[in-house]
């Protein structure tokens, strides 16, 4: 089976923005740093994160890490956002998971029901990453 998972690039946060993600999603995380993965050529690099994957209820699977320095900062508001969408019967889980994400962000769009009868909100979190989530009508 093929599957698709956003992995998400920081500029030397990738611990701190994983964990958050940790507190919002549940699940397990696992990191390896630069020094673990023997790939710390600079010594700035060693205690940054080379591979961290969050592995939450559900089947989420998000995937982080920290850009090493020779490649510079990966920036923030890319044309890349990610989305979560489910039913009516996932409609507390997602509003959960909205809450959590704005509640250190700003809001793009409210979650509120949108003109194709969905509810449909937009926020960006406080690591500068875009969140879409949809709830079926």
């Amino acid at each position: 089976m093929v599957t698709l998972n956003p992995y998400l690039n920081f500029p030397g946060n990738a611990k701190e923005a994983m964990e958050f993600y940790r507190s919002v999603f549940g699940g397990e995380l696992t990191t390896s740093t630069f020094a673990e993965g023997g790939q710390a050529d600079d010594p700035a690099d060693a205690d940054k994160v080379m591979h961290g994957q969050l592995e939450a209820p559900g089947g989420l699977v998000l995937m982080g890490a920290d850009s090493p320095s020779a490649m510079g900062d990966p920036g923030t508001g890319g044309p890349i956002s990610v989305s979560l969408s489910g039913g009516a019967d996932d409609d507390a889980t997602l509003r959960g998971y909205w809450e959590t994400l704005l509640a250190s962000g700003s809001q793009i769009v409210p979650l509120e029901v949108a003109p194709w009868g969905d509810a449909f909100g937009m926020c960006t979190d406080r690591y500068g990453v875009t969140w879409l989530v949809n709830i079926a009508a």
